[in-house]
């Protein structure tokens, strides 16, 4: 590694690419809690406005260019929370910047091409990059990990079920990955916009249990949809299988119904579930239940959530006193996502006969 280890003493310095609500409602108020180790020293924004008034709230240093940040001595970790266009050159920046570590949100990449890219350039210049897949970070899912056994080996069904409330902020955070297709009210007879929505839910939503699903299917590579419906007003339902599993994708934003965010992973004998609360509410840690026969055994809630739990590690990678994730493993869970978003697309597409909104679908 061509960078040494930070000293201990004193905290380490983060920039953030861009200010928007994941900076603001997320990121500063996980940071906040970790001043002993992380300290905010830059916020770029391309509106100067935005990032002056967001670095003022945290005092640190502002700006609207990339290289300004990057070339800030003070600014030891980078955090890339830019239009996701972006991601991919930016990341790259910040390795050749000579970074002690790198948090990119979801995804780090538009397409496998890009992703092999960024973790070659990882790999040739030493720098760990994290991906903001916060669930992952979650001390209630790394205790589930430590306790199932040999569960994933064992499972038949995997589920992922979204409860949210329509605000706007999950709304904008839930389509921010297509250039706003959808605002308000979708067309339903358009094609285009369910498939903008569509795109937008497996990207912007799904892919925070996609790693969680994956570690749960050996033959993600084989993956096929079966039945696509887009919940209204904004949601899915997503049923999907490879040789071995199935898989079901649910989600729906509506006021009737009070938030939920559960995965399971259920074999023959034994089940796990894992609670999270919603994203954007500071509520402490997912909640982790193994159940077998009458017996249940149950981890958390912990004192912290996965946008700190994220954080934490990064103060690790950057200190040299943690392993740097698998590359790998990124790009799995990258083309992972990316296969069953085409894929739902394609079956909506094939599907939007006048039969397409098939009655009886429930979220």
């Amino acid at each position: 590694m061509s960078h040494h280890a930070a000293p201990t003493d004193r905290p380490l310095g983060v920039g953030i690419l861009g200010a928007g609500p994941v900076t603001q409602a997320i990121h500063l108020p996980a940071l906040a809690r970790l001043r002993n180790l992380l300290e905010v020293r830059h916020i770029m924004d391309v509106d100067p406005a935005v990032a002056s008034s967001v670095a003022a709230r945290v005092g640190a240093a502002s700006s609207t260019s990339v290289d300004q940040l990057l070339g800030d001595p003070g600014v030891d970790i980078v955090a890339i929370c830019s239009p996701h266009q972006f991601h991919a050159e930016q990341v790259i920046a910040a390795c050749r910047a000579g970074k002690k570590a790198v948090l990119c949100e979801k995804p780090f990449a538009m397409d496998a091409g890009e992703a092999g890219r960024i973790s070659a350039v990882s790999a040739e210049t030493g720098v760990p990059i994290v991906v903001g897949a916060m669930h992952s970070f979650d001390p209630g899912w790394l205790a589930a990990e430590q306790h199932w056994g040999d569960l994933p080996a064992r499972v038949h069904t995997i589920r992922s079920s979204i409860v949210l409330p329509p605000n706007a902020r999950f709304e904008d955070f839930a389509t921010e990955i297509i250039t706003r297709p959808v605002a308000g009210n979708v067309d339903y007879s358009d094609i285009e916009a369910i498939k903008g929505a569509l795109q937008g839910g497996i990207m912007g939503l799904a892919i925070h249990d996609l790693p969680l699903v994956r570690r749960f299917t050996p033959d993600f590579g084989d993956v096929e949809v079966l039945h696509v419906s887009h919940v209204r007003p904004f949601g899915y339902a997503v049923s999907l299988r490879t040789p071995t599993r199935s898989i079901e994708l649910r989600a729906v934003m509506n006021s009737t119904w009070k938030p939920e965010w559960t995965f399971e992973a259920i074999a023959d004998d034994e089940a796990l579930r894992i609670d999270f609360t919603p994203s954007y509410v500071q509520a402490g840690s997912a909640v982790a239940t193994f159940s077998r026969g009458s017996e249940t055994k149950t981890f958390g809630p912990y004192g912290h959530n996965g946008y700190e739990g994220e954080w934490r590690e990064l103060a690790e990678l950057a200190r040299g006193t943690r392993q740097a994730p698998s590359a790998q493993a990124l790009i799995d869970d990258l083309t992972f996502a990316l296969d069953i978003a085409r894929a739902t697309v394609a079956a909506a597409a094939a599907g939007h006969a006048p039969a397409a909104h098939r009655a009886g679908v429930s979220a």
